[in-house]
């Protein structure tokens, strides 16, 4: 895959090279702040492209800036993000799982600054799996609407300045995660709360609403997406679906702008999908509305 040729040219790349070399092997990236996760345009892995001249513009202006790169249907790529913190890591939850045979067909795997590991997993277009939190096992999953920050990125630790970097590449045949299964292994309480609520006919706005304001860090951005289709899907205008969902989000604690451009990413999506979008997945992040995943509830998250 072109992904691994990119990862091993970043050891020795400087960002702004390595930006360029992302982009020539078709992986789309955007800009973060530097040494920060922070998107710097303005709708964040939205704008990720594989375009040479818009990504040698961007790191011409922020030289020092860390890439960013869209998980999941719009890169190929799914990632698991094993967390450290002070007291527990997701590597004991990582080695049960890989012990249950759920995690075979890894790319490669990326040491983060936290003493972390992201590892990559190849995603399929025709399957998009959406994003989750599993917070008491220490696990994220970093699929369509995600994004990760991508070697040789740098964040500041308390250790110093410390870089993403290749840890290993895999030499047994990738396949896609079941990130379904996965977390029912790891966190099967969790799994059962995020559950969407069941479609009806016509959705709801005070119901999603509500269901919206009860979202947890992890899948705030998702469930605000998935409960802005249904509504943009069932008909009700971009300025409806606003204020019934806007004020849920505020009190989930998502911030003003990130709930802006969510409903309106969603409005759009949405709408493309109405519209008949290229091969049925309108726009960037595949959101499909006739797809099984999407009939189930699990359409895209945004992180």
């Amino acid at each position: 895959m072109g992904i691994t040729k990119v990862l091993l040219a970043t050891n020795r790349l400087p960002l702004p090279a390595a930006a360029l070399a992302f982009a020539r092997a078709g992986i789309a990236v955007f800009p973060c702040a530097v040494a920060s996760k922070h998107p710097l345009t303005p709708a964040g892995f939205h704008d990720a492209s594989c375009d040479i001249n818009q990504v040698g513009a961007w790191w011409v202006r922020w030289p020092g800036a860390n890439i960013g790169m869209p998980t999941g249907s719009s890169s190929g790529i799914d990632v698991i993000d094993i967390d450290v913190a002070d007291a527990a890591s997701g590597f004991t939850a990582f080695a049960r799982a890989s012990t249950a045979g759920l995690i075979d067909g890894e790319i490669a795997r990326v040491r983060t600054p936290s003493q972390g590991m992201h590892v990559y997993f190849p995603a399929l277009a025709t399957r998009p799996q959406r994003c989750w939190q599993a917070a008491t096992a220490h696990i994220d999953f970093r699929g369509t609407g995600g994004y990760v920050v991508v070697p040789p990125s740098i964040l500041v630790t308390r250790n110093g300045r410390v870089s993403y970097r290749l840890y290993s590449l895999s030499g047994v045949g990738a396949r896609p995660v079941d990130a379904v299964a996965l977390r029912r292994f790891i966190d099967p309480r969790a799994a059962q709360a995020a559950s969407r609520p069941a479609e009806a006919a016509s959705p709801e706005p005070n119901r999603l609403a509500q269901w919206v304001s009860k979202l947890q860090e992890g899948e705030r951005n998702s469930g605000l997406f998935w409960a802005a289709c249904r509504l943009t899907e069932a008909g009700f205008a971009p300025a409806v679906v606003e204020a019934a969902l806007a004020p849920a989000a505020q009190t989930a604690g998502l911030p003003e702008h990130e709930i802006t451009a969510t409903i309106s990413s969603a409005s759009r999506r949405a709408a493309a999908g109405r519209s008949g979008g290229p091969n049925g997945i309108p726009g960037a992040h595949g959101y499909d509305r006739t797809s099984p995943e999407s009939r189930r509830g699990d359409a895209p998250c945004l992180q």
